[in-house]
């Protein structure tokens, strides 16, 4: 309310009362009135300005400023850690603090309202929308980039081509050891290797492969992508299941050092029968010749268009997705060009 609508009213208020009071009081009642009604209003002018335009604001949350924190699937740490240092760097009045959790967790966080956005590869669930929208919530999920899921082995493992049909029986429990792969392998039994129970990248591959119960028992956990890596390395007989964001930027120091100790397996199609395998490499994620990708979602619960859905629409706009492309990810918002280079 402006100051000169609170006025306007009392004074309506005032002649009102005046006008009652003439009825039945003298003209030193009605005086005594006004001047009690002006102490009021000496009183009250000043928290007027105060709450009504007066004083100094709390800053508003926008697109581009504010407070907020997402939670995003731990598998892209590296890529979401560079859209936000960026986001923020060109937007000072933007504070994004990112936070990186298994999948179950980041979802669970968004379902119970402890976060307004989220990064992941699993779509909410029919029942989730429904209850969100029960709630007067409508969950906004815009695909952001596409992303592989690579198998990376020890250096020293020469196996590094395998077929659909080989990974599926390892994931089946149907091939156990080197030898079942390849009968010349000097290695024995096979140690499966991913990052978490509640992992977005196991559940990926117990859909594809519709396993409904436990996974083998030469299936281990790990705390993340980053010990995957780790573990790959020191053990020949491992094979490791890891996001290839985290061994995919050429540029960056990390990445390379994480590539530099593992080999990348290559892994035929799954009705292929022409001997052709692919690894993660962009152009095969892009026109999914290599067949583990999958899609990397924003989703925001914001009520308004406040600074969760600002950085959302720079993600997917030109320089959130050069981003995602520098990062060795395919973009989803914006046109990609395939070349192929011909060695000589």
């Amino acid at each position: 309310m402006s100051i000169a609508t609170f006025i306007q009213n009392f004074i309506i208020f005032a002649n009102r009362n005046f006008k009652t009071i003439d009825g039945f009081f003298v003209t030193g009642i009605k005086s005594h009135t006004l001047y009690s009604g002006l102490r009021i209003l000496a009183i009250w002018i000043p928290l007027s300005m105060v709450s009504c335009g007066g004083g100094p604001k709390a800053p508003l949350e926008t697109p581009t400023q504010g407070n907020i924190m997402i939670i995003a699937d731990e598998s892209f740490q590296p890529l979401i850690d560079t859209e936000v240092f960026t986001f923020t760097h060109l937007y000072e009045n933007a504070h994004v603090r990112a936070e990186y959790k298994p999948e179950y967790d980041v979802v669970n966080d968004f379902m119970h309202d402890s976060v307004k956005v989220i990064v992941t590869s699993k779509k909410l669930t029919d029942d989730q929308i429904r209850y969100l929208r029960d709630t007067l919530i409508i969950a906004r999920t815009i695909t952001f980039a596409y992303d592989a899921l690579a198998l990376v082995t020890n250096k020293s493992n020469i196996d590094t081509l395998l077929t659909y049909k080989s990974v599926k029986d390892l994931f089946l429990g149907n091939v156990t050891s080197w030898k079942d792969i390849d009968k010349k392998s000097k290695l024995g039994n096979i140690r499966v290797v991913f990052d978490n129970t509640k992992s977005g990248n196991i559940r990926y591959f117990k859909e594809l492969f519709e396993i409904q119960g436990n996974l083998p028992e030469n299936f281990y956990a790990v705390k993340d992508n980053a010990e995957v890596i780790d573990f790959v390395s020191k053990n020949p007989d491992a094979i490791g299941i890891v996001s290839v964001n985290w061994i995919s930027d050429k540029d960056d120091h990390t990445s390379m050092n994480f590539l530099k100790k593992i080999n990348i397996v290559a892994v035929s199609q799954q009705l292929s029968s022409d001997n052709s395998y692919y690894r993660p490499y962009q152009g095969f994620i892009y026109d999914k010749s290599y067949p583990f990708v999958r899609e990397i979602y924003l989703i925001s619960r914001e009520t308004f268009k406040g600074l969760g859905s600002g950085f959302i629409q720079w993600a997917t706009a030109e320089q959130g997705q050069r981003i995602v492309l520098k990062s060795g990810l395919v973009p989803a918002t914006m046109p990609i060009r395939l070349v192929q280079i011909k060695h000589q």
